[in-house]
Parts: structure tokens; sequence; C-alpha cells
């Protein structure tokens, strides 16, 4: 009984305080069933009971089912039925209680948690931004297992509940109460307990859930309305365009509230279960909990930053106002991180900033900002042509053309600038930091920050060590990247690094398929089906194919330069085949007029008819085979970046390649994947591809020796 505290007043009110211990945050640990069983029992013998408040002695409320517990099951059978079945029925019995209930939330009611406050008859809330209450189960790859469906759908009809079931939208104390998840707003925490009592005392009858009342009728109306049942028919088909059908638990979730609509309460309470069970076992929820859970926290808390005291930039410099440069400074002026935007002409410079004008005027047409916001933003941003602008600041982003030899003149000119302690970083997505570093005065303060166009939606930076680039450096790059609001992800110095490899194998892939002859138009569903977000075909035209040309010349060089072969590429062979010709029939991509597709005035695009020439066979490549090509060409290649030494973690390969490259969501990762299938199976089904498709496909043995040596894909 030490995780509930049960303290009953002289108006026979309990106040049950849930205080898991050992814990940061109250859970439904193996602790939690028997413990809530105790209560229940006593509180259904408790003489002279007049109502019951629930409150939490932790910074949240509770926090829901533990994570690790779940991770850890691995059959869906009786017993796991009977544990979760168990786990709510504690739930019904509150509810069953034959005096009101309360739940007194001060701090995050989220998962089992919020499905606690819904069993109660009353629900309270601190004014506090961080006082969130949902069922945020879905983003696991789960559905609200302890009666959240039922009891949500119940609550607000399934109109509005479909969004926080579907979606796992979380809302603030004020959104919660206009939607009908809380009943009443507190000023402070000290304020809960008091008005539960306030509110039991003023209203001892109101024992009796509104689904328990005879002739209870859903708000909006049942499953017979007519516009109740037009959201029936309509929603299916809006999830699996969103889904593809990739991802179980929305369609679970939908499946159980529509069908709670049709059946008595206990007996919905249980379909939610069997549904619940079979989700947990399901691979696309351990992807979801190790990767999305687990591997953010271990991101977040610094797991894999180097120790050491924070850091935090007062004053930062981006070199180059291309598109990239001017997305650097937006995020940096969004934060609230003051930087000069640098470029030889003081035009260019300004027309950088204005980039960030064009997006703050649109997020003000979206409600999200104002005059204010948009005229502090821009104050954050100086243009400039001259290096003296920005002496004394403390980071430094080139951003110039990706040309070796530009870097090379623009560095030492520019390091000078930096502050005493003061970082320099490369915004390079392919060449060398190490090669770069030859350039720095001081190589150690040197280091790779790779951002993503567009820099305002892709929040992720690959950070690049170079052989000479120090543990201060890169904690300080670290503590940037989270500064300005970006996830961070690390990796050790190579041709292309983490991203640009994997993502090269991707687009190559494509055109590999285009070699095979398989239609165009097949190889983008192929694309769409295994969960990418853009075809390889679509891709390549958004990057520019002269792009892709120029990277590979550039490495050529370097090469040359080097008196080495890098060997970087070496498996992209359909790439250099396609992309020349097509250059030379002036099809360089979207920006050159048209590439793979054609464009209309419009904003259409249709597949251009010319590309049949590259089909050198025939075949009749299943979509099967198409999916797992481009799946396992991707997956791959981050195994090698893995084995090599490029990247240091699971964790980063797995959010890298999502956030970064567009590897599907639902696998968890491109490593997370490789588990999900099975190390075993991966590995004969890559020994197929390879057998049928060529050596791109082949697997180094050590590459899985590490994975099988490694149960947890943990940092």
């Amino acid at each position: 009984m030490e995780d509930f505290r049960f303290d009953k007043d002289a108006d026979g009110i309990v106040t049950v305080t849930l205080d898991m211990q050992g814990q940061n945050a109250n859970t439904m640990n193996a602790r939690f069933e028997p413990g809530m069983r105790a209560i229940c029992d006593r509180l259904e013998a408790e003489e002279g009971l007049t109502g019951v408040v629930f409150a939490s002695a932790k910074k949240t409320f509770f926090a829901g089912g533990d994570l690790h517990d779940l991770l850890a099951i691995e059959t869906a059978n009786e017993e796991l039925f009977a544990g979760i079945e168990a786990s709510k029925a504690v739930y019904r019995r509150i509810e069953k209680l034959p005096v009101p209930t309360v739940a007194a939330i001060n701090g995050a009611a989220l998962g089992g948690g919020y499905e606690l406050c819904l069993a109660c008859n009353r629900r309270i809330v601190v004014d506090d931004p961080k006082a969130v209450v949902g069922l945020p189960e879905v983003t696991l790859g789960l559905l609200p297992g302890a009666g959240g469906v039922v009891r949500l759908t119940a609550l607000l009809g399934l109109e509005k509940a479909l969004p926080y079931l579907l979606e796992g939208r979380q809302a603030k104390p004020a959104t919660a109460l206009k939607q009908g998840m809380v009943d009443e707003i507190v000023a402070g925490a000290d304020d809960l307990v008091p008005a539960a009592k306030a509110w039991i005392k003023a209203n001892p009858d109101a024992h009796t859930q509104p689904w328990d009342q005879k002739g209870f009728r859903y708000p909006g109306g049942g499953a017979m309305e007519p516009r109740v049942r037009q959201t029936m028919q309509v929603a299916p088909a809006m999830l699996f365009q969103k889904t593809r059908g990739l991802l179980p638990a929305p369609e679970k979730i939908l499946d159980v509230a529509v069908n709670s609509m049709r059946m008595n309460f206990d007996a919905a309470l249980r379909y939610e279960t069997r549904r619940f069970i079979g989700l947990i076992v399901s691979p696309e929820a351990k992807a979801a909990i190790s990767t999305f859970f687990f591997g953010m926290q271990a991101i977040k808390s610094g797991a894999v930053r180097p120790e050491g005291p924070r850091w935090q930039a007062s004053r930062a410099a981006i070199l180059g106002a291309g598109m990239m440069g001017s997305g650097i400074a937006y995020a940096h002026a969004k934060a609230g991180l003051p930087s000069v935007l640098k470029d030889m002409d003081a035009g260019k410079a300004e027309a950088g900033k204005q980039y960030s004008a064009g997006l703050c005027d649109k997020a003000m047409k979206r409600g999200r900002m104002d005059d204010a916001g948009k005229a502090a933003l821009l104050d954050r941003i100086t243009p400039t042509a001259q290096d003296a602008d920005f002496a004394g600041t403390d980071i430094i982003i080139e951003a110039v053309f990706e040309d070796i030899a530009l870097k090379e003149k623009v560095i030492p000119e520019t390091f000078k600038q930096l502050s005493q302690d003061g970082i320099y970083g490369s915004n390079t997505s392919t060449l060398p930091i190490s090669i770069l570093a030859e350039a720095c005065p001081d190589p150690s303060r040197f280091i790779g920050l790779h951002f993503f166009s567009p820099v305002d939606k892709m929040k992720v930076v690959e950070i690049i060590m170079g052989e000479k680039t120090s543990q201060d450096t890169l904690r300080k790059a670290y503590d940037y990247v989270q500064q300005i609001g970006y996830m961070p992800i690390v990796v050790n110095d190579s041709r292309g690094f983490f991203t640009s490899r994997v993502f090269g194998t991707f687009m190559d892939e494509g055109l590999q398929l285009l070699q095979d002859g398989m239609d165009p138009v097949a190889i983008e569903r192929a694309a769409w089906s295994a969960g990418m977000p853009v075809g390889p075909l679509a891709v390549f035209d958004e990057v520019s194919l002269v792009l892709g040309q120029k990277v590979s010349q550039t490495h050529a060089a370097l090469d040359a330069r080097l008196g080495v072969e890098s060997g970087y590429g070496k498996h992209n062979t359909a790439t250099p085949a396609v992309i020349g010709p097509m250059i030379a029939a002036g099809r360089g991509g979207r920006q050159y007029g048209g590439g793979f597709y054609d464009y209309s005035a419009d904003g259409s695009k249709t597949l251009w008819p010319g590309l049949s020439q590259f089909a050198k066979g025939n075949a009749e490549i299943s979509q099967a085979d198409a999916v797992d090509r481009i799946l396992y060409r991707q997956a791959i290649e981050t195994l090698r970046c893995l084995d090599e030494g490029v990247l240091n973690t699971e964790v980063e390969a797995n959010l890298g390649g999502i956030f970064a490259i567009g590897f599907p969501a639902h696998t968890g990762g491109a490593i997370q994947f490789i588990r999900g299938v099975g190390i075993d199976a991966f590995a004969a089904r890559a020994a197929e591809l390879a057998d049928a498709y060529g050596e791109r496909f082949d697997i180094a043995p050590t590459a899985l020796d590490r994975l099988r040596s490694e149960k947890v894909a943990a940092a």
C-alpha cells in the first residue's frame, strides 16, 4: 500500500494519493493493479464514505502504462488478456462506487493516467500548460487499452473523440475544458483537492457515469444518426490515405470506437482489450516504443552527448545567404538566437533575410504569429557583406556552395571572427570534414553541421566529427543544435557521412528499377507502399539531377587530388547511367523545367514519356520485390554505416533515417526494421535479393554480428 496513500477526512471523503515508490512518475507497473485492487476493496468496505479524490504526489498526475513492461511482452495469450482485464476492472469498480469520485489533475495525465480520470465522475485540472490530458497511445503503435477508446467516445461523441484517439492529441487545460475532457480549472495545485471535496459535498448523488444511466445518448448522436453514419463511412478512407495501411493501431482504434457505440458498455471494454493485446506484440508497436519513446528520450536527455556543462551560443553567424543559409538564419531567429547573415553581395544577404519574412507571413496567415512576433524575429537577423560585423561570435555556420575550393577559401578568412571559445561548423552534405578542417586554423574547433532542406521543416542536424574535432567542440555543437530546437545526430567522418550515403541508395534503387524495365508509375507506387514520403523519381527532380551529377564530379576530383579511390557511391551504378543522358537532354530536374516529370503551369506533373529509353530489360518485377528493394537497400547501407563506425548508435541510425531521409516511420528506423523482420530472416531475404539483383544487397558477416550481440537498440 506504500504506492497509494489513503486519507479520510472528517466529512467522510477519502483522498487516494498515487505515489509509486522508486519512480519519478506514476505508471501502470506490476504493482499497480494489486495496489488499486486493494484500494477498491477498502473503499467498497469503508463505512461512512461520502466521496473519493484521486491525487498525485508526483510532478505529473499519472504517466500511464510502463513501456518497459509492454516492450518485454512477446506473446498475446489468455494470460495477457486476463491481466489487462484485471487492470481495467479496478477502473470499472471506481466508477461503480456509490459515492462521487474526482480526479485532481496536478500535472500531465496521459494514457492510462487519463483513463483513470475518465473513470471518475469529475475531472479538475490545475491551470498549468504542463498539465496536459490525452490518450497518445496511437503514437506508440498502441490503442488506449484501459477503457480510453470506449469512455472518450462516450464522453465526447465519435466526431469529437476521433482526433484525440487517432492522432494522440494532447490538450492543455483551457482546450481540455472547452472540449469537455475536463470539467473545471483551478488556479494552483493547492486548490485541487479542496475544489474536489467542495464539488463532492455539493453533489452527493453525482456518482453514476452518463453511460451507466438509463436512456444514455452519445453526444453528437448515436451509431444510427445520419451525421455519425457519414463519419463512420468516410473515416476509413481518410485514415488509409494517411497511414497507407501500414499502421494497424489507428485502424483498430477506429474499429473499437465505432463498434463500442453498437454494444453494451462492458462488452465494448472487452472488445477494446482484444484489439489492444494484438497491438502490444506487433512489430509496429515495438518499433514505435523503441524509437519514438526510448530513442527520443536518449537523444533529449543527452545520453549520446559528451559530459560537461551545458553551453549556449549568444551570437551566431551564417555564411552564405542561399536557401540553406537563409533557412538556418530563420531557425536561429525563431529560437531567439541573434545571427548575422553574411554574403559576398549585400543585396543577396538582404534577400536571405526576406526569406524569413516570407515564412513569418505564412505563419501569420495561419494565426501562429502576429506583427510583433514577426518584427522581433526579423530583428534577430542582421544581413551584411562584411566579416567585421560578426566579430566575436560564438558559432559560425559556413553554408556556401558545395565546392571544396570555395570552402577552403572561406573557412580561414572567417575563422578569425570567432570568440575565444567559439566553434566553427560547416554545412556540407558530403565533403569530408577532416579534409575541410585542414583549412581551419584550429581543427579541434571545427565540426560538420549538416542541415536539411527545407530547414524550417526538417528539424534534424547531422553533426559530423572530424579526425581532430575535440569532444569539447562536439559537446557545444550538440547543445547548440538542441538550443535551436533541432534533433542532433552524431556521426563520424566519411564520404557522404550517413544520411547522404543512405539517401543516395534510395534514389539509385529507383533508377535500378527503371533500368530493369519496371514501369515508372509502379516504381513511385512501390515507394509509396513502402512508406517513403515521396517516390525516388520525384525526389531526384526536387534535389535536381544537376546537383547529383556535381556531387559525383566533386568526389571524383577529390579522389584524384588525394590519389585514392574512396568508393563513395560505388553501388550506385544506375545513377550516372541515367542522369548523365537526362541532363544532356536538358532534363536536369524541376528547377530546370523538367526531369523525370513534366511540370504544368497549374502545378500538376506527369512522368516524362521518354523514360522508357532507360529500360535495359523487360523484367517482370513484383510489387513485393520492388518494395523490399527500396527498403533493404537503405537498411543495408545504414547497417554498413554502423559496422564501419560512421554511426555510433542504433538510436541515431533509426531517428536520423526517419527524420532526415524519410525512412518509413512505422518501421522505427532502418536498424529497428531489421530487428522487426528478424536478423536471420533479414539476412536470408537480403541474400535472395543479392542473387537476383546484384551485390549491392550483400551484407558483411560482421555487420549482423553486432546486432545479434546487442539485444536492446539503445544508445
